[in-house]
């Protein structure tokens, strides 16, 4: 008997029992000797000069090392641009680094640290220091920068045009028999994983070790050694364990070097963690936004014409804005689509990724101006998306990869049972309350890396193997995928495969963002094992006393560590007998993997449909959202366990979107009203409703070897709208923002 291939089980994490038990290990555990701690001291004012420090009560408070400053703080070496943290290169959330001059540029920005022995000690001389501006007038909402407003040559640090056209927008809009135009606005958004930032900076000599709490070990290794003018080899990064990231560690902010430098300044490691107030004003956010969509369609409901513009601040220094026309932009037949981006200068950090970054939040707007269309034409919201169904990317005409989107909306329609939903708003009712359905599309885009990926495999005499890799797992469960991935390359039973990861010492990964994760790193994973698997083949074939001597390599296959002629298995021996017969203690391979320029010719993305149930008390206004069903098409699913887990949460991160999270500015003093967990609402426990999620088998052979295009972001794309629309066909009111309160159905 012969154990089953491992890719496609759901077996358990193997971190799981770490995690549950307390024995994980996280970027703010780490305790070396001596340590000390730093607390950054952040601007009060959003605008203007730091015009005095007086720092001289908080030196003599107990314990203090340091107290650094603009005045005192070694000046950088350099500042990388702005880059994509996937494209493998140093990766700076924003071309600016605090404590060089006076000049404050938004609320929060550092302006001193605060070194001491303990961290309550550094706390409390963090309160002790005295800071004087001389404030200028600040911009920090839409309202106050939409007049200012220009349209950038590109974004997404000028990865993404700032307008695209295709077709002749504005005959298609005048030859349309139904045209609908709306607006739809967007609180900001901010990241709040279990786990705070947090970075402890430990220096032996001219080499730098940092425990950072990241998405990618690379990423903060190369912005560190270019911002502090160190070789990457003097830099070396772990991160063995990241509670939960979601796009706030994928790009490197300043409390990285920030930690390397007071380390330095006071010949001691130093720990620099941020509090959940400073997760709001120092990791980037998802940025206020307005979003119009003018929509021309025929009697049918098919599309021909399609204007998507947006509008939000950025920074005063990058051009930044989430990309949500993208997808929206691709998801249906459109011969006439015009997308403009328009940016204001604000008093605020450079916005950032924050899960299904711009996908959420313009197919929020899409899917509900969809919705609004088959309302206005009595077509069935599911029908009215298969008559727009398009066969190509309609940005290139290139054949899609694999696509799955047709089965997605039929099989979602059917689990979740549509067919009994009654177009008519107001139509359903449980007692008191009105019951809407709702559903939207969903696409997230299939993104890959610039540079090699690599990876490392090491089988040893006693039948045991391990790969290397050097992402870190934020939560995501690679340690587990991979170690099912590596088993089936080598022929391995799975449980004795082992994966290591998290420290730049290891084969190089780019940061795993952009749900690029899964595929690119098991390319890897899978070239390298299976690299050693064919190096051991080929040495048994080629050894005069194997049984295997002189066969044809293609011949053999291995199973459970044994290799064997595939027409004649009783042919062949362990890995273990080669090795012990050669008196060697293990062997190892590298691969390294790189999309195909075959690639270019497709377009590739992740396809899925929401579907959810909502109830809400017509007289109170509160919403319970009953029921979501996702059905989506990700390509092969390494496990299905782990992908569920990761489909739900971008549910349920959708449904925090759509009823729950906002931050606003105070426009008169430019800072966020919310700063902590207490005011800033995000779903728990008692919010979540019964969630299903279907997976839909797809065969991609263009994406990556194993044919994987990921679900970390794609779970959310599509959910506020889903819901938003079932808003809408319970109370018959639309509501065009994020989130919907209970005010917007009263």
């Amino acid at each position: 008997m012969t154990t089953a291939p491992a890719v496609g089980r759901p077996v358990d994490r193997v971190d799981g029992r770490h995690k549950v038990t307390g024995g994980a290990h996280y970027s703010a555990d780490v305790r070396p000797t001596d340590r000390a701690h730093a607390v950054l001291v952040g601007a009060r004012v959003p605008s203007g000069r730091v015009t005095g420090i007086d720092t001289d009560e908080a030196r003599q408070a107990g314990g203090v090392l340091a107290i650094l400053t603009h005045e005192n703080l070694p000046g950088i070496a350099t500042q990388p641009p702005l880059l994509p943290s996937l494209a493998g290169m140093p990766a700076p959330g924003q071309t600016f680094f605090p404590l060089q001059d006076e000049v404050v540029h938004y609320s929060g920005q550092p302006v001193a640290v605060v070194v001491a022995d303990t961290l309550e000690r550094a706390q409390h001389a963090a309160a002790l220091v005295r800071v004087t501006y001389q404030e200028t007038p600040s911009v920090t909402t839409v309202a106050q920068g939409r007049d200012d407003a220009y349209v950038p040559d590109a974004i997404f640090g000028g990865f993404v045009p700032g307008r695209s056209v295709r077709g002749d927008v504005e005959a298609g809009l005048a030859a349309a028999d139904v045209r609908i135009d709306a607006t739809y606005t967007y609180a900001a958004n901010h990241h709040n994983p279990i786990e705070p930032a947090a970075t402890t900076a430990v220096w032996d000599g001219d080499q730098l070790t940092l425990y950072d709490a990241t998405q990618g070990v690379a990423a903060t290794q190369l912005t560190v050694a270019a911002l502090l003018g160190l070789s990457p080899s003097k830099v070396r990064v772990l991160s063995h364990f990241v509670g939960g990231s979601f796009g706030c560690k994928a790009m490197i902010w300043a409390h990285p070097a920030l930690a390397a430098l007071a380390a330095r300044h006071v010949g001691r490691p130093v720990k620099l963690s941020l509090t959940r107030e400073q997760m709001f004003t120092s990791v980037g956010h998802r940025e206020e936004q307005e979003q119009r969509i003018e929509l021309g369609a025929d009697k049918e409901g098919r599309l021909v014409a399609l204007r998507h513009h947006k509008l939000s601040p950025t920074s005063p220094f990058d051009d930044w804005a989430e990309p949500s026309l993208g997808v929206a932009s691709q998801l249906y037949a459109c011969a006439h689509y015009e997308g403009v981006y328009r940016l204001f200068r604000a008093n605020t950090m450079t916005p950032t990724f924050m899960r299904a970054p711009g996908e959420a939040s313009g197919m929020f707007a899409l899917e509900c101006t969809m919705d609004d269309l088959a309302h206005q034409l009595g077509i069935d919201p599911v029908e009215l998306r298969l008559r727009n169904y398009s066969e190509t990317d309609p940005t290139t005409k290139n054949p899609w990869s694999s696509t799955g989107l047709k089965e997605c909306y039929a099989r979602g329609a059917e689990r979740f049972g549509w067919h009994r939903r009654r177009p008519a708003p107001r139509s359903h009712r449980d007692g008191d309350w009105l019951i809407g359905y709702g559903m939207a599309a969903a696409g997230y885009p299939v993104y890959g890396p610039n540079n090699p990926q690599r990876a490392r495999a090491r089988l040893y005499a006693d039948g045991t193997a391990v790969v290397q890799a050097a992402t870190p797992d934020f939560g995501t469960g690679v340690a587990t995928v991979m170690t099912q991935v590596a088993a089936d390359a080598l022929g391995l039973p799975w449980e004795r495969c082992r994966f290591e990861g998290g420290d730049t010492a290891l084969p190089g990964i780019a940061a795993a963002v952009g749900s690029a994760g899964a595929g690119m790193i098991s390319a890897a994973v899978h070239t390298a094992a299976a690299r050693l698997r064919d190096q051991l083949v080929a040495q048994a074939v080629a050894d005069s006393q194997s049984p295997l001597h002189g066969a044809d390599p293609a011949a053999v296959t291995v199973r459970d560590g044994r290799m064997m002629l595939r027409d004649a298995p009783a042919t062949g021996e362990t890995y273990g007998d080669l090795l012990h017969r050669n008196f060697l203690p293990d062997v190892e391979a590298s691969g390294a993997w790189s999309p195909s320029p075959e690639s270019h010719h497709y377009g590739m993305m992740t396809f899925g449909a929401q579907f959810a149930e909502v109830a809400v008390d017509p007289d109170l206004g509160v919403v319970r959202v009953r029921r979501m069903v996702g059905a989506f098409a990700p390509g092969r699913v390494l496990n299905p366990k782990t992908a569920r887990s990761q489909l739900m949460g971008g549910m349920l991160w959708g449904l925090g979107q759509a009823l729950l999270e906002a931050n606003y500015m105070d426009p008169r003093r430019g800072r966020w009203v919310a700063s902590g967990l207490g005011d800033y609402l995000v779903p728990v426990n008692a919010d979540a409703p019964d969630i299903e999620v279907e997976l839909v088998d797809v065969t991609d052979d263009i994406v990556n070897p194993l044919g994987v295009k990921g679900v970390g972001e794609i779970g959310q794309v599509g959910a506020a709208a889903a819901l938003a629309n079932a808003l809408h066909h319970a109370t018959g009111r639309r509501v065009r923002k994020l989130p919907v309160t209970i005010e917007d159905l009263l």
